[in-house]
């Protein structure tokens, strides 16, 4: 414990010391300045009357309508919270900075999904009548199989009573009688090629056959050999891979960044470095009330099925783009209870805390609306220390007597 507080009381003085030897240096490079007075005075960019945060890089108006002022560089230490900071504290400190960009910033939403089947392509498997599964081709959940592959065999008294009624009618003269017990065998499930099969051997069939209408393979089982079913018990279900989803949720307050046809990529853990994509198919018209979440489909080819149902997947979908904002990295961004902040690096050690007025936030982007200018460099690390000294230089000149 008190090794730690004499490290944090020798870094305090270090900050102090660095902080003393800028303003001596910024005072020796003022008055090196004011003995230059012979040359052109530097703009370094125009600011409005009554509003000093307003800054443009050439001349116009003010929101208030007034022409805005140049400040020359050698008046920038004349602004309220400007910090000189000697260079060699600034590169121990380890300040790094950016530029404030203006151009297009795509609303990029990253959240988590779940993989799932393709629900359109899912057949479910019923039986149109009542009877016992007598032999059962797929044994398990996850069985691949193919179309026209048998699925199970059904024995059925109504079947076999139907097929005894349709071999009688075929004994008869009766057209009418005939097609309406042939329509009949159809609407309890038999295939064209089992009812001419029927009509060559003349005997009924006491199993029916029932086949796979599509590749996939077996979403979910649910029955076993002998048991008795009804056309409300789902026997078995077969979904295709070659085509998946990914339901995902995004949080309230970029609900209107999603719509069907955008963009949107995953990555999977097992999978490093690869980027799979596909679009949004479905925006969910209901908010979750505990999550206050709002549910994505997204659809994904699954040709090569890397994609399997139940993996965790993170989601990342391409809203569409806001144009000519201003935005910065979004560590440069100092937080507050009521007012957000950047740090400006004006040249030459000196720093100045100013506030502004932040947008949307995009991946590891944030919209600046207000407060400084494209082309300004922002401090995006060691912000913290700069910024509270930016505040106690402010609130030290605000105590000073005005001359």
């Amino acid at each position: 414990m008190k090794r730690n507080s004499v490290l944090i009381a020798a870094f305090a003085a270090t900050l102090i010391i660095g902080l003393l030897a800028g303003r001596a240096w910024q005072g020796g490079e003022s008055h090196t300045r004011d003995t230059n007075a012979s040359g052109a005075r530097e703009i370094l960019y125009w600011v409005a009357p009554m509003d000093p945060d307003y800054r443009r890089d050439e001349p116009g108006k003010s929101p208030m309508g007034m022409d805005l002022v140049p400040v020359y560089a050698d008046e920038v230490d004349a602004l309220p919270g400007v910090v000189a900071i000697d260079p060699t504290l600034v590169q121990n400190l380890g300040v790094r900075t950016d530029i404030a960009e203006q151009g297009s910033l795509a609303r990029r939403i990253e959240t988590v999904g779940y993989i799932g089947y393709d629900e359109d392509t899912v057949q479910h498997v019923h039986t149109r009548v009542d009877g016992w599964i007598e032999k059962l081709a797929t044994k398990a959940s996850g069985d691949p199989v193919k179309k026209g592959q048998l699925l199970f065999e059904l024995y059925s008294p109504a079947l076999v009573n139907a097929q005894q009624e349709y071999l009688a009618a075929l004994s008869s003269n009766n057209t009418m009688l005939r097609r309406a017990s042939r329509d009949r065998l159809m609407a309890l499930g038999m295939t064209e090629g089992e009812i001419k099969r029927l009509d060559a051997e003349r005997a009924a069939m006491q199993r029916v056959r029932v086949y796979a209408q599509q590749d996939g393979v077996i979403a979910h089982l649910g029955a076993r050999e002998g048991i008795f079913v009804t056309p409300a018990t789902e026997v078995m279900s077969v979904a295709q891979l070659d085509r998946v989803w990914v339901l995902a949720e995004v949080f309230e307050r970029q609900a209107a960044w999603v719509r069907p046809g955008q963009r949107a990529s995953v990555e999977l853990d097992y999978l490093p470095g690869q980027v799979l994509s596909g679009t949004v198919d479905y925006v969910y018209p209901e908010l979750d009330p505990q999550t206050r979440t709002l549910k994505v489909r997204l659809r994904f080819d699954n040709q090569s099925e890397k994609l399997r149902p139940n993996m965790f997947a993170r989601v990342v979908i391409d809203g569409d783009a806001v144009d000519d904002v201003v935005h910065v990295p979004r560590e440069a961004l100092i937080r507050g209870g009521s007012m957000d902040r950047v740090v400006v690096a004006l040249g030459e050690g000196r720093f100045r805390s100013m506030p502004v007025e932040t947008g949307i936030e995009s991946g590891d982007r944030v919209v600046i609306r207000k407060g400084i200018a494209a082309g300004d460099r922002v401090v995006t690390s060691a912000q913290f220390l700069i910024d509270s000294e930016s505040n106690i230089e402010s609130a030290l000149e605000r105590m000073e007597p005005q001359r």
